[in-house]
């Protein structure tokens, strides 16, 4: 919370105290949505019963807009508070997508209560969106755009704009359809604004039109919207019919959760939508657990490495010493590739066809990164640790080594992972070490034994 967001906390919190409600729904009305959605959230932690007699103070449609902005917890606990009048209003006042998102996440009492509510036709088109597959580009659209008609004129299509673009979510760019609701082109308001009012709208609209249809994934709606720089995106369906738009406003909450997804995973964690501060310690551990106990059996293969070469420990045990080191800065290499190669893939800057390229740039970049890794560590150990120098020469080795497989396991297991239709992003941090810390100990070992004549 800024400086700004305290001052005004505090005011509310004030105001609320000595019960001032017309100054206090006088404030809200000057203030911005996404402002008093935070507010909300942060006197639902210090003071929680006072969000209820917030929310009620807030005008119809601001009400609505500042509902879009909670987070799901919050919205269960205010339509809780809500009589059925109420949170009808609230609903009817809510953008087609923020309607089918807030139906989404709230449990199925509630939602029976709001479709009651609505004419037979809403129900229908409500329930035809909540059955598209969640995460695809239809559970993302709205039916909230303005369509024109390509034998419109200029003039036409702006009054067209005037009369039904008040309750729809964009006007920025309108969708020209023919009789059947075919998409044959877009226009943006710009143009249309511009234009002579004579013109055609045929004449000056867009035919080399972007889509997606209603089943792709929304990370691939993602990628459209980053390379096409796009605001709106229309989405069709098998026969090129319209059903919906999705907007930028959307797409920006996708690339979040994607990343958060993403980042959760290579962590090790079972992704989750609920924030942390709303989640039970109970269901954290459930979602924490799984990783560490496969991480932890996973480990047992080093475990049995250690074991099988207990001789070579035993004759020469200064060698045990450098086990971490060369475990640490094998792991931390491979996580440094595996990070570029999850990153690459995710921006479609590396493809899958192009894993010969990535293991020839990462195995010269691990040559030259190992051999200046190696030459500190010689000289570190004849300097710093009095190290004799066959031991100087068998960990230095080692390690020139392991950082040469670990960076190239790190570019490879991502592009392998991608082509067996899993997420590259498992293959990163903790998995990734176990993997090179065992392959570590290996090589580790077996150059101890032939350098220092243990076999």
């Amino acid at each position: 919370m800024n400086e700004e967001m305290k001052l005004f906390f505090d005011e509310v919190l004030v105001l609320l105290e000595e019960k001032k409600y017309i100054q206090l729904r006088e404030l809200f009305i000057e203030a911005k949505a996404a402002d008093l959605a935070e507010l909300i959230e942060e006197v639902a932690e210090e003071h929680p019963n006072n969000t209820t007699i917030i929310f009620r103070l807030l005008p119809k449609d601001l009400a609505a807009d500042v509902f879009s902005y909670l987070s799901p917890t919050q919205k269960r606990n205010i339509v809780d508070t809500l009589h059925e009048n109420q949170l009808r209003n609230i609903v009817e006042e809510l953008n087609f997508d923020d309607k089918i998102d807030f139906l989404e996440e709230m449990p199925a009492n509630v939602v029976k209560r709001i479709l009651k509510r609505v004419t037979d036709d809403e129900r229908k088109l409500i329930n035809q969106f909540l059955n598209y597959p969640e995460f695809s580009a239809g559970s993302l659209m709205t039916i909230e755009y303005v369509s024109l008609k390509k034998e419109m004129t200029v003039a036409e299509a702006l009054q067209h704009i005037r009369m039904n673009g008040i309750d729809k979510e964009t006007i920025y760019t309108c969708y020209v359809l023919n009789e059947t609701r075919k998409l044959e082109g877009i226009i943006s308001l710009r143009k249309l604004i511009l234009a002579d009012d004579h013109l055609k709208v045929a004449e000056i609209m867009d035919v080399d039109v972007i889509s997606t249809t209603t089943l792709d994934d929304q990370e691939e709606v993602a990628d459209l919207f980053k390379k096409y720089d796009l605001m709106s995106l229309p989405v069709v369906d098998r026969e090129d019919r319209l059903v919906g738009i999705i907007t930028i406003d959307d797409i920006v909450d996708v690339i979040e959760q994607e990343n958060t997804e993403d980042f959760e995973k290579m962590a090790a964690l079972l992704p989750s939508e609920e924030e942390y501060m709303n989640t039970g310690i109970f269901l954290l551990a459930r979602r924490r657990i799984v990783w560490l106990l496969v991480l932890m059996i996973s480990a047992t293969f080093t475990e049995n490495i250690i074991g099988r070469f207990e001789d070579v420990l035993s004759a020469v045990v200064i060698l045990a010493a450098a086990i971490p080191m060369l475990m640490d800065t094998a792991g931390n290499a491979g996580n440094q590739t595996s990070t570029l190669i999850i990153r690459g893939i995710a921006l479609g800057e590396i493809e899958l066809d192009d894993y010969l390229k990535v293991l020839w740039k990462e195995f010269r970049i691990s040559v030259l990164v190992g051999i200046m890794l190696a030459s500190v560590n010689f000289v570190r150990m004849l300097l710093v640790s009095n190290a004799s120098l066959a031991i100087a020469i068998t960990v230095s080795l080692t390690l020139a080594l392991t950082v040469i497989m670990a960076k190239l396991f790190g570019g490879m297991l991502p592009i392998i992972a991608k082509r067996m239709k899993l997420d590259p992003a498992i293959m990163a941090g903790p998995l990734i070490t176990t993997i090179v810390d065992a392959m570590a100990l290996v090589v580790y070992f077996n150059i101890a034994g032939m350098i220092l004549g243990l076999y």
